[in-house]
C-alpha cells in the first residue's frame, strides 16, 4: 500500500506495545485512520510486522495493512501520548 504522505516513524514505546500485543496473539481494539482519511475502529490479532520501502507496517489476521503513523491506538493506549 502507497501511501501520499511521507511516513513518520513512530516512538520505540509505542512499537513495543504493538510488539507486545502481536507476541500475546490476543484480539485488541485498534483505532487508525485509513487512506481516506476516515477514523476505523476493528477488533483483531496482530499476524505480522514489517518495515517496507514506504514505512512500517502492521498486518492484522484480517489481512489488513495499516501503516503505524496512522494507528491512533491499541487497547486506550494512544499513539500521540508517546511522541
Amino acid at each position: 500500500m502507497a501511501e501520499d504522505v511521507p511516513y513518520r516513524p513512530i516512538s520505540c514505546d509505542f512499537h513495543d506495545i504493538m510488539e507486545a500485543t502481536a507476541t500475546l496473539r490476543s484480539v485488541a481494539r485498534i483505532v487508525f485512520v485509513d487512506a481516506d482519511g476516515i477514523v476505523r475502529e476493528c477488533d483483531a490479532r496482530i499476524s505480522d510486522l514489517a518495515t517496507l520501502a514506504d514505512g512500517e507496517y502492521m498486518t492484522l489476521d484480517s489481512g489488513e495493512s495499516i501503516r503505524f503513523d496512522r494507528i491512533v491506538s491499541i487497547d486506550g493506549a494512544r499513539r500521540v501520548d508517546f511522541d
